[in-house]
């Protein structure tokens, strides 16, 4: 019997994009695949960090590899610009990336102010025009996705080429008169109570373990827990006072009205294990003119953080996506 490798090229033919963009991902999935944080191979692109300081004073971290085409990477509430690590390394290859730390976040500077998706916005629109980008793409995780509905809501999508809207459901908090199947649309995660109970628990004198619970559920059960403990790690980087008063901003945000607006390529990723039921995913991607939508399954790592899950097939995805 001939043991054949499918997919895979003759000597004499000529790989095909696809599988040139297979190997770059590959090599970056692999580089992460040790440690999430871990220092750099000879091999790899270098990542450089940077900082730009916003019109209120702050100073924002950012990590920066490759050249060509810039690709701005935008995290989530709480996480940090640290865990896309495999998402820089292969990227980088193709794209100029940039990965931001929003502010209290990351290794970015921790004021007092400004913890709510409308600063978050006005943070990205001044680091957007202040790095002197054209024709950017954006990929958005969770909350990363609602400061762009904000950035397009209040700036019109200005300079935006291309996003990637990574799994958030488009209003998170339930109103009392919802139907059940407007809720699930949406993405609803919290009703007005327990949406300032989950806050409440985060500053309170068990914050750290409400984190470690509330980021557990957005992973399938058989992630490491060495790895989720460093995902844990740089989500308690934001201080919990500031995380709870942003957790309880961003949740209460209804951006249905915006979402239909955006005109520009888009691709929408969600998964069939995410703490967003996959229907909001599919609706995100219904509003949106032209819009693509890839759903990862649960045997695919099909979580909230698929992109940690399984980052061959996410940034296989997503370099696909950008052409």
């Amino acid at each position: 019997m001939t043991d054949k490798k499918q997919g895979a090229p003759s000597s004499s033919s000529t790989p095909t994009r696809r599988q040139v963009l297979k190997q770059a991902v590959g090599l970056g999935a692999g580089l992460a695949a040790t440690s999430l944080l871990g220092g750099e191979a000879s091999a790899a692109p270098r990542i450089r960090s940077g900082t730009f300081t916003t019109s209120d004073g702050v100073a924002l971290n950012y990590l920066e590899a490759g050249r060509g085409r810039p690709l701005l990477l935008l995290h989530g509430w709480s996480q940090s610009a640290a865990l896309y690590r495999a998402q820089i390394l292969a990227f980088s290859r193709h794209h100029h990336v940039f990965a931001l730390d929003w502010r209290g976040h990351g290794e970015s500077e921790k004021p007092e102010r400004g913890y709510r998706v409308a600063r978050f916005s006005r943070d990205l629109y001044e680091f957007i025009h202040g790095m002197r980008f054209k024709h950017l793409s954006v990929l958005g995780h969770s909350m990363g996705c609602g400061a762009l509905y904000s950035y397009w809501d209040n700036y019109g999508g200005c300079d935006l080429d291309r996003l990637i809207l990574v799994d958030v459901g488009p209003a998170m908090t339930a109103w009392p008169d919802w139907s059940a199947e407007e809720a699930v649309e949406a993405g609803a995660l919290f009703t007005p109570q327990s949406l300032h109970e989950t806050a409440a628990a985060l500053r309170g004198p068990d914050g750290i373990a409400t984190t470690y619970g509330l980021v557990a559920t957005m992973f399938t059960p058989g992630y490491p827990a060495d790895q989720l403990a460093l995902v844990v790690e740089q989500n308690l980087k934001l201080p919990r006072e500031y995380a709870a008063k942003l957790l309880v901003d961003q949740a209460e945000q209804d951006w249905r009205d915006v979402i239909p607006r955006i005109d520009v390529p888009t691709l929408v990723v969600g998964g069939e294990a995410s703490i967003f039921n996959p229907i909001s995913q599919q609706w995100v991607a219904d509003q949106i003119p032209g819009a693509e939508l890839i759903l990862f399954g649960a045997d695919e790592g099909g979580s909230h953080f698929m992109w940690l899950e399984n980052p061959e097939k996410f940034n296989e995805d997503v370099l696909d996506f950008l052409g």
